[in-house]
């Protein structure tokens, strides 16, 4: 494994393991025990998730020292404001089981994100997490934040595939010292990623195969990967990026897969915003 060392210097590793979509807690929890025993040690969760209890109890059940864990989670836009965070923070804090969490993160640029973020700076300098930071912050509204921010974030988690490399935000992160963590780092399965042609062609010249050089290609940017499987033999196979390198050439024409833009989901809709503040995680 290899790491990255946030803006607070926090060592982070450059993979994890994501458990969105994943709301059933025996599968989750069997799922997190399994990336763990497969050498994972960051998990990546979020009380809209619905799952960080799993996350917690399949932690306790692993035996792993905590202190060898880099565990995240996220506030959702239901909770935004500075008296609610501080109590969401609370309720993800129990769920999880823990004494402090090592990444907490604004899972939406909606609704009172600075009144969050100013809670956020509190409990990052009373040492309850040890690092603080925003998903899905495009690069003007992750400026604005790091230059009004008492706290600049330590990351931001968009998502960053071969089909949308986010080369713009890459840079404005990089100018404001913001490591870049990318969520659907296989592009949620489109594209046909696990046999495109150029990516399985790239990949056979070092035994790996397509989900493994996308992997690769993030994670040789600098940018930190938490790929999803509830599969153990899909979650070592995504471990396995390790022992090989990509060259010049094979970055370069990974990066001419690029599409420019989400497939996914538009940030900019206004039915995106509506949709997702319609999205209630408790009464």
């Amino acid at each position: 494994m290899e790491y990255v060392t946030l803006n607070n210097g926090v060592k982070m590793p450059l993979e994890g393991f994501g458990v969105f979509q994943v709301p059933e807690a025996a599968v989750c929890e069997q799922a997190v025990g399994d990336a763990l025993a497969a050498g994972y040690r960051m998990i990546d969760t979020a009380a809209a998730y619905f799952n960080e209890e799993a996350v917690g109890a399949a932690i306790r059940k692993s035996g792993i020292a905590r202190e060898e864990l880099f565990i995240t989670t996220k506030l959702w836009i239901q909770d935004a404001g500075y008296e609610n965070a501080k109590k969401a923070f609370q309720v993800s804090l129990s769920k999880l089981g823990l004494a402090y969490i090592d990444l907490y993160l604004i899972h939406q640029p909606m609704n009172d994100y600075y009144g969050s973020w100013r809670a956020m700076e509190e409990l990052y300098e009373e040492g309850k997490i040890r690092a603080i930071g925003v998903c899905n912050f495009y690069p003007e509204r992750l400026a604005d934040l790091c230059i009004n921010a008492k706290v600049v974030p330590a990351v931001n988690q968009v998502e960053i595939h071969p089909f949308f490399a986010q080369t713009g935000a890459l840079e404005t992160m990089k100018e404001y010292g913001v490591q870049a963590e990318a969520w659907g780092p296989l592009a949620e399965g489109k594209h046909g990623i696990f046999t495109h042609p150029v990516l399985t062609r790239i990949g056979a010249k070092y035994g790996k195969t397509a989900a493994q050089t996308a992997l690769r290609w993030n994670a040789q940017r600098g940018v930190v990967v938490i790929p999803k499987s509830t599969h153990k033999e899909r979650m070592e196979e995504n471990f396995d990026i390790w022992d090989f390198t990509l060259n010049a050439e094979d970055m370069e024409e990974i990066g001419k897969l690029d599409l420019g833009h989400s497939e996914i989901i538009d940030h900019s809709a206004p039915e995106t915003a509506k949709f997702l503040n319609s999205w209630k995680i408790h009464d």
